[in-house]
């Protein structure tokens, strides 16, 4: 995959990313629920995540601040990773993996970064672009969440299962946005293909291999 691709791919998913996150956050009570196609199992509610993944929040007065200039060092280094895994022409499954990666990260950034300022609360009104009463400050925004796949929903397990027997369970009951999906599939694409993400592809392989019978 060449770097123009990997690019394209990444301008995608974060355009998709905030569209959708612009869209729920000026048309969606906070808590608001609807059921896309009135399927059960498919809905867009929507929350805030002030933290990191699954709502853990840093505690102290400046723990979001911390947590987003940390995301802010990172994106770089994933971004060095992607080019210069480019630059060796590593396998597209490898390449594919760190674009989704580095676009779902980004995508978060924007929103921990920039909604604290350009949105007001969501909270029993509709938010809007650029209010004076903005709900926060630059580095403090709220990432938006909306996809819920409850697929399982209130299911009360057999009191014979341990620590959670005779208790109602949901499955999925994760809520998160394109940029979570992008980094888990980018993860996922690590994990499961494994093997082919990190073997260089038949024709690196050839070169170098054609390089060494000029040495």
């Amino acid at each position: 995959m060449k770097l123009t691709n990997s690019i394209l791919l990444i301008f995608i998913i974060l355009l998709i990313d905030q569209a959708s996150k612009v869209f729920v956050k000026t048309n969606f009570y906070y808590g608001d629920e609807l059921k896309v196609m009135g399927l059960d199992w498919f809905r867009i509610h929507f929350i805030e995540n002030p933290g990191m993944a699954w709502g853990t929040i840093i505690p102290g007065a400046y723990g979001k601040l911390i947590l987003t200039i940390f995301r802010i060092l990172v994106v770089p280094f994933i971004g060095y990773w992607l080019y210069d895994t480019i630059e060796r022409e590593k396998s597209n499954y490898l390449i594919a993996a760190i674009a989704l990666i580095f676009a779902g990260a980004l995508g978060n950034i924007i929103d921990s970064v920039l909604y604290g300022v350009m949105f007001n609360d969501s909270h029993n009104k509709l938010a809007t672009f650029f209010p004076e009463d903005h709900y926060g400050t630059l580095f403090h925004g709220k990432v938006v969440d909306m996809f819920y796949f409850p697929i399982i929903e209130d299911y009360l397990l057999p009191n014979w299962v341990p620590i959670w027997g005779g208790k109602e369970v949901t499955f999925f009951n994760a809520i998160f946005n394109v940029a979570d999906f992008s980094i888990s599939c980018g993860v996922g694409i690590l994990i499961f293909f494994n093997k082919r993400a990190f073997t260089l592809p038949q024709k690196s392989i050839s070169r170098v291999r054609f390089y060494k019978t000029l040495d």
